[in-house]
């Protein structure tokens, strides 16, 4: 009886760990929805645009357990490449003015990771081989409304992760030798969602991976768009609810290199080649899968287990005009970038350096003045509107019924 007793009583604490599971903020979607970052953990206040040193980003990332805020804005200027620790929040919702860009070369990260509204921006400046983020070898990441461009062999670099998020991002304008958007290698249940790849030769992304790529918008791609595996090993590729709208430098080869142990599911995509200026796109049919020599599959390989809220296509690229990158307030970059996507088939190029795209603009720097008597990260005037105790940092770490603590409620408010 005990046993029996005991044995009922793991499930129940097991299935009740499973099923109230946090969502790194409310809107997180995809298999990197439930990343912790740096929940429960110290503060750091970046308060320079300095690459090296107190109060620079560099240092902040450098330690675990951390979630990052900005008292300021602007272009940080790195040499080196930048390794964030584990257990990170990287919260660039907080940076006044137009937010933070780091520009010149790559950052790279590690497990259990949130990362919302910065902009990464690698250079031709870089060794021949970099790209702008790496995410490898981890487990529990999710990027929202982020930026990522200027990468010299890809932008993105995926390998051997798994439950990855990228959302309402950018992913584009990849620089000399490949001009490539995004490499991902055999990492497992990885979710792109409302994001743009625009701007890129080729792999938009390629997609050596199980990957769920829904309601995306893929533009002005070169020699091809969405890249299959194409290799001897088994991918699966759940392809769902996407755009994609030829632009000037695109061929035809909206899709491209899939081979048999691609296994692909697609529904309600949509392609639209003619460069006409109006969204008019044909449905992607059976057809183009099979003609790419794709293993074409009945059922999803992983939409069963998503929580992605699929709309129209067509939708979609409304949603991604208005969201994607870090689009709290755009930069100039971003605003041409997006300025390309609006004239749906006219406007759009693919560069060799980040000068013959118009380069990184000067942004002035700008400082947030934040009364935040006990240092919990919380602005007083904020604590006061709240009925918190602005002279009291133990509170900012209490949980609220709906499972965030106080800073999170702070944080999550300024990215609604």
């Amino acid at each position: 009886m005990l046993r029996t007793f005991l044995f009922f009583l793991t499930v129940l604490l097991f299935s009740s760990t499973v099923f109230s599971q946090q969502l790194a903020f409310p809107g997180a979607e995809g298999f990197g929805r439930f990343a912790t970052g740096g929940r429960g953990d110290s503060v750091y206040r970046v308060v320079n645009l300095n690459d090296l040193g107190k109060g620079s980003f560099r240092d902040a990332v450098s330690k675990p357990h951390r979630t990052i805020v900005f008292d300021v804005a602007g272009v940080i200027k790195i040499k080196g490449k930048i390794t964030v620790s584990s257990d990170i929040t990287i919260a660039g919702q907080t940076a006044p003015g137009e937010g933070i860009t780091v520009y010149g070369n790559g950052i790279s990260f590690k497990s259990n990771t949130i990362v919302r509204y910065m902009r990464f921006r690698g250079s031709i400046e870089m060794s021949k081989g970099s790209c702008t983020v790496v995410a490898d070898d981890l487990n529990n990441i999710i990027f929202d409304h982020v930026s990522i461009e200027w990468g010299r062999w890809d932008n993105l670099h995926i390998k051997k992760s798994t439950n990855v998020t990228l959302q309402y991002c950018l992913i584009g304008e990849s620089l000399d030798p490949q001009r490539f958007g995004a490499l991902l290698e055999v990492p497992e249940y990885v979710t792109f969602h409302h994001s743009l790849f625009t701007g890129n030769q080729s792999r938009n992304p390629k997609a050596k991976a199980k990957i769920e790529f829904i309601n995306n918008v893929v533009y002005n791609w070169g020699k091809s768009g969405f890249v299959g595996g194409h290799s001897s090993a088994h991918h699966y590729q759940d392809i769902v609810g996407n755009y994609f709208i030829s632009g000037p430098s695109s061929t035809d080869s909206f899709l491209s290199m899939f081979s048999a142990t691609d296994h692909v599911y697609h529904r309600n995509n949509y392609v639209d080649l003619n460069k006409d200026g109006k969204l008019n796109g044909r449905l992607v049919t059976d057809q183009d899968i099979i003609k790419e020599n794709a293993t074409l599959l009945k059922e999803p390989s992983l939409l069963s287990k998503s929580s992605v809220k699929i709309s129209p296509a067509d939708l979609a690229v409304k949603v991604v005009l208005a969201e994607a990158g870090s689009s709290l307030k755009r930069d100039e970059v971003d605003k041409r970038i997006i300025g390309y996507l609006k004239s749906l088939g006219k406007k759009g190029q693919i560069f060799k350096t980040e000068a013959e795209a118009g380069g990184q603009p000067i942004v002035k720097e700008l400082s947030s003045i934040i009364k935040d008597t006990d240092g919990d990260g919380i602005p007083d005037n904020w604590e006061n509107k709240n009925k918190l105790d602005a002279k009291n940092a133990v509170d900012a770490q209490k949980l609220n019924t709906n499972g965030y603590t106080n800073f999170e409620q702070y944080l999550n408010s300024l990215a609604k």
